[in-house]
């Protein structure tokens, strides 16, 4: 049983990333943690910079993951914004603690965070599953987010493959043997292909800006999402592709230069909210 924890939780840390750093380097950098309380009683952990007041940048990190995957970009905004990332529900310090699958109840966890700044509404921006939940938000919510930055997003149900290793995560004896972060991964993993059948009809409803940035070498989310992505996202105001040649699913740190740009292009840019 044991062997059979490690293996998994070995193929699941593998999504994570690299180590997000600790809230006394997040401190030491100008990174304030604070929470608000969600609807359904969530007590939802944020991070963001002291003091800020500009148009706000959302960030939302995969699976597993945390708000502190975000820390370079929280350390250094885009003039003129206000950098935040959450701890999504069964992650970080968001409370309770355990695994939230349906992504309108992700969606609905970053809703109170839809503020209007000098006439502009949020950007948001995903990575993994963090994409589609940033999508879910701005269906969910018409008219309040400004624009959309998809980096490595897992849209189409037909590519969500389960690892023969997932169910058993779900046995007892193996759930106990995992770190919580990596259990609510595994649930969500395996809930996942519903969740983006029920939202790919929604897409088309999105008028918006959208930008995606994949690369052709993900192993984890494969590149055919964007195919996926084009074919969908039909009543968006543009659509822009950045393909990254032979690069991974971690982009968010392998090219945070391409990702900053991106950003800021859509920050520019005018064009009607989702």
């Amino acid at each position: 049983m044991r062997a059979l924890g490690v293996a998994l939780a070995a193929l699941l840390a593998g999504c994570g990333g690299p180590q997000a750093p600790a809230d006394a380097d997040l401190a030491r950098a100008g990174i304030d943690r604070s929470s608000y309380t969600a609807p359904g009683g969530l007590r939802v952990s944020l991070l963001s910079q002291r003091a800020a007041d500009g148009r706000r940048v959302i960030f939302i990190h995969g699976t597993p993951g945390s708000a502190a995957a975000w820390a370079h970009y929280l350390r250094l905004p885009l003039p003129g914004t206000e950098a935040v990332a959450i701890d999504r529900p069964g992650f970080g310090l968001t409370l309770p603690p355990g695994a939230m699958v349906a992504l309108k109840a992700q969606a609905a966890a970053i809703a109170p965070l839809l503020v209007e700044r000098g006439g502009k509404w949020p950007v948001l921006v995903g990575h993994s599953l963090g994409g589609p939940i940033a999508a879910q938000v701005a269906v969910d919510n018409p008219g309040r987010v400004g624009a959309l930055l998809i980096l490595a997003g897992s849209f189409d149900p037909a590519l969500e493959k389960i690892n023969p290793m997932q169910p058993v995560g779900e046995w007892r004896m193996i759930r106990a043997l995992l770190p919580a972060n990596l259990r609510n991964a595994n649930r969500e993993l395996l809930g996942l292909k519903p969740e983006l059948a029920a939202l790919a009809p929604r897409l088309s409803g999105l008028r918006c800006r959208i930008s995606i940035i994949h690369g052709t070498k993900d192993d984890l989310v494969p590149y055919a999402n964007v195919a996926f992505l084009r074919a969908h996202l039909t009543g968006a105001a543009a659509v822009d592709v950045t393909t990254l040649k032979g690069q991974n699913h971690f982009i968010v740190w392998n090219e945070e230069t391409r990702v900053r740009a991106a950003l800021a292009a859509l920050l520019a840019a005018s064009s009607p909210a989702c």
